[in-house]
């Protein structure tokens, strides 16, 4: 199976960061959220991407191009071009296809446009700028037990604010502790059948969350697979620096490599 990641968008909330760069190669840990994410499918095995690029996407292509010398010491020769690696290679053995979807097409116009890019019967589709402890492969297992066309990771986000505890007007305990909101939300992370796509359209108009993504909830077609662990997306400077505390401080959940 392959994993389609979204990787077009422009961050809009996240200006002072994807002013020069897209989305997707903001870093975590020194490394792009887009590497992240990638890691994490790979560890189930998941090792065939592609990425739906929009926005400075050249970028994207050239990270990945010149993996193997990011965050590496090397010694290079420009007219012999001679490079020389002073660590030993551990460049990740993933194949990329990256896809031209355009500047401004939104979610489901860019999904609709590689379809010629699946070829197997069901695939992993999630956003580029979120990363979780998730299971791929009891996803796949729950998606595939449920036989609908698709699947979606329900999360319970983080609150933004913290909670104060008030017993007839007095405040009995103040905390800042980020808390869990009572509803599950689409936390991205989904499984689809290749079928999924007749629900889609190339137009740029075409959105994932809105149309096919109800439609295909009208027809009793979309599943949803809790996930009670860790999820965090990118939509904010906060969150960028909450995900770099916890991997800073080693502690980052979806670190399973």
């Amino acid at each position: 199976m392959k994993a389609v990641i979204l990787c077009g968008g422009r961050g809009t909330r996240m200006r002072e960061e994807t002013e020069f760069r897209p989305k997707p190669l903001v870093e975590i840990g020194g490394m792009p959220i887009l590497w992240h994410i990638m890691k994490i499918y790979s560890h189930y095995g998941v090792k065939d991407f592609v990425l739906c690029l929009g926005y400075k996407g050249h970028m994207i292509k050239r990270f990945f191009l010149d993996l193997e010398v990011y965050n590496r010491d090397v010694t290079f020769n420009p007219k012999t071009k001679e490079l020389v690696h002073h660590y030993p290679q551990d460049v990740e053995d993933w194949n990329i296809t990256f896809a031209e979807t355009g500047q401004d097409s939104l979610t489901g116009s860019r999904i609709k446009q590689v379809e010629k890019y699946i070829d197997e019967e069901n695939f992993f589709l999630t956003y580029g700028d979120g990363v979780s402890d998730i299971d791929i492969n009891d996803l796949l297992q729950f998606h595939l037990k449920q036989g609908k066309l698709g699947t979606v990771t329900a999360i319970r986000p983080v609150a933004r604010f913290g909670a104060l505890s008030i017993n007839n007007g007095i405040v009995v305990d103040f905390t800042k502790k980020n808390i869990m909101h009572g509803n599950r939300v689409d936390g991205g992370y989904f499984a689809f059948n290749r079928r999924f796509f007749d629900y889609l359209s190339a137009d740029k108009s075409c959105a994932l969350e809105d149309e096919p993504l109800k439609n295909l909830a009208r027809d009793n077609q979309l599943v949803a697979y809790s996930h009670k662990g860790f999820w965090q997306c990118m939509d904010i400077p906060q969150h960028l620096d909450y995900l770099n505390e916890v991997w800073n401080k080693g502690e980052a959940p979806w670190k399973k490599w």
